[in-house]
């Protein structure tokens, strides 16, 4: 590597499965990237709530992935690998990472990095790649929304209910949300969701159900599981598709599975970490052909509730598990006061 990259870096560790209070900011060797890999100076990483499983100790790390958190960074190429063609020192992108976002320096896969759309800057950059990866993969090639479909998605002022109302409305479909204030429901509102229903206070599944006139939503996209999978499947159209990618509510459910026959649904699901490398890539090239170009026009927008000093890491997974925010929250790193800002 470049003599000017130095050995040390600052970082986030999980010294043991905890609260927030685990998460320490401690020097950590800069990682060497490998022949088909680039090394990002990050300027920005995005938080989410992966992250926060992994701090609890209930989301194991693949064996071949960094042993520090952060899916997902933004930030300037400094070193590639011998194999890596696309890409060259100086290279500004933002990357879904393995592992080890939460750092002054990250080692990436090249084939995992994105060009940072026109008039974006770094916090905006990291607050995309895994939310976008992850609601591209699941709700448009497994469950293949077409244009003028119905659309669910629970948690919708989450990063992933930020992106999954916008791209499904992007592609024309009738977007519905769920929420747990009516602030947030009006938020989705804003965002394009045609109707957002406060879980808290109302019968979600009726009003779901009314909203489509009792045909029930084509796609369905999950992250609740629990006792929403029976509904989820009350609520679907004859042939819908619904796909979990979570499980805050738990992941063992009785269900009863003749609506599954009768309506011929596909219940189906994924999560994001484990795919091969070169799935990962796949989704990337699609992402960039189908969805740049929608982020660079303006239709379709990271929404950055709120960002937070790389060593306020802690303060940052407090306002995650508090659900009280809407959108993304990213960490910013000190050695990029200036590119945080803007990027050229």
């Amino acid at each position: 590597m470049p003599d000017s990259i130095p050995t040390m870096m600052k970082s986030i560790s999980i010294a043991e499965p905890g609260g927030p209070a685990v998460l320490r900011e401690i020097d950590y060797p800069v990682p060497r990237p490998g022949s088909s890999d680039v090394l990002i100076r990050v300027a920005a990483a995005g938080v989410n709530r992966p992250d926060v499983l992994q701090r609890l100790g209930k989301y194991p790390v693949p064996h071949d992935a960094s042993p520090l958190p952060g899916l997902e960074v933004a930030g300037e190429i400094v070193a590639v690998g011998d194999a890596v063609d696309r890409w060259q020192a100086g290279d500004q992108v933002m990357a879904l990472t393995h592992g080890g976002g939460y750092a002054e320096f990250c080692a990436v896969d090249g084939g995992h990095c994105l060009p940072i759309p026109a008039g974006l800057s770094f916090v905006e950059a990291a607050a995309i790649p895994e939310t976008f990866f992850t609601v591209w993969y699941n709700v448009f090639t497994r469950c293949r929304l077409a244009s003028g479909e119905t659309f669910l998605v629970h948690g919708g002022s989450s990063g992933i209910g930020t992106t999954a109302i916008q791209l499904a409305k992007a592609h024309d479909c009738f977007v519905i949300a769920t929420a747990g204030s009516d602030d947030k429901c009006d938020f989705c509102e804003q965002l394009g969701a045609d109707k957002a229903f406060n879980y808290r206070s109302e019968d979600w599944q009726a009003g779901v159900l009314d909203a489509t006139g009792g045909r029930g939503v084509d796609v369905l996209l999950d992250m609740v599981a629990g006792p929403y999978t029976q509904k989820n499947l009350e609520c679907m159209a004859r042939d819908g598709r619904c796909c979990i990618i979570a499980f805050l509510q738990g992941s063992k459910v009785e269900l009863d599975l003749r609506i599954v026959l009768s309506k011929r649904l596909t219940l189906t699901g994924s999560t994001l970490r484990p795919q091969a490398v070169a799935e990962k890539a796949r989704i990337a090239a699609d992402l960039e052909r189908e969805v740049l170009p929608l982020l660079e026009s303006g239709r379709v927008r990271p929404v950055v509730h709120e960002t937070f000093a790389l060593e306020s890491a802690p303060a940052a997974h407090q306002l995650m598990e508090s659900s009280r925010h809407m959108g993304k929250i990213v960490l910013t790193m000190n050695h990029s006061a200036r590119e945080v800002a803007t990027h050229d």
